[in-house]
């Protein structure tokens, strides 16, 4: 019988997440850098990966490798593909983090509905969706040879319900109608490829509630009043559900979307 501790350990494991150096991006690989994890950093061209490399190195004494990716692009996400096959050869687990957010500095993207553009829906899908299913599809060959192999597509809150448009009244904030369609689209992507790639591969999701960044005061107060834990999230407290579907712990769970958003869907 294997303990907690076991279950738990990604130690020889190999993780690839995309977004890695963005603020959630970066505790999630220290997270799973904690558990023993071998990872495969991936961001847009011009990241500097040496600063969390290295910070992960040093922690953790973890091997950590990067690649730069311009996930909007089909030819970098074949070569993606291709350096992982042919270079590093070999895959655990994937978790497709990488994502244009609500507050991406995109025309026509958060702004009203009116002045939402076709041309930014498009590449919002592009990165948030049709990303996720590239390289899920790419990078099957490798995880179909890996023990524990499992994907995690990291979804959100507005993939699962519709913005309450009270929250932003008096704010610059936005909630763009493409951000809601690709994450409700990664959730159902997550249930097709579960009964798609099982049983070699698990395939699930995390939905994640809103993360404290700084929003305006009134945006903050509203989102905390109707959130049963009385809060907004932080990164960290996505840690404990990215180690539980990336490792062993979660073996017999698959098709799964974890809603880590302090309650606020049940209301």
């Amino acid at each position: 019988m294997k303990t907690i501790r076991e279950l738990g350990s990604l130690q020889g494991r190999r993780v690839l997440l995309t977004g890695a150096t963005g603020a959630l991006g970066r505790i999630m690989c220290d997270a799973l850098a904690e558990v023993g994890a071998e990872l495969v950093l991936v961001d847009r061209p011009g990241t500097d990966f040496q600063p969390l490399a290295g910070e992960l190195q040093q922690r953790w004494g973890t091997q950590v490798r990067f690649r730069h990716c311009d996930l909007e692009q089909e030819e970098q996400r074949l070569d993606l593909i291709r350096w992982m096959t042919e270079e590093v050869g070999g895959l655990n687990v994937l978790v497709n983090n990488a994502a244009f957010v609500g507050a991406s500095a995109l025309q026509g993207w958060a702004v009203p509905f009116d002045d939402q553009s076709v041309s930014t829906w498009c590449r919002a899908l592009e990165v948030n969706l049709t990303a996720a299913f590239s390289l899920c599809k790419g990078l099957r060959p490798l995880l179909d040879a890996a023990p524990g192999a499992n994907i995690v597509n990291i979804a959100s809150i507005y993939g699962v319900i519709g913005p309450d448009w009270s929250l932003y009244h008096g704010t610059t904030i936005g909630n763009p109608a493409a951000y809601a369609a690709s994450k409700g689209g990664l959730i159902q992507l997550t249930r097709w490829l579960a009964t798609t790639l099982g049983p070699r591969i698990r395939v699930n999701a995390i939905t994640l509630g809103g993360i404290f960044r700084q929003q305006a005061a009134a945006f903050v107060a509203r989102y905390e009043a109707g959130t049963p834990l009385g809060r907004m999230a932080t990164e960290e407290d996505f840690k404990g559900a990215i180690c539980f579907l990336a490792s062993d712990l979660s073996a017999y769970v698959t098709g799964h979307n974890l809603v880590v958003d302090g309650g606020r869907t049940v209301l």
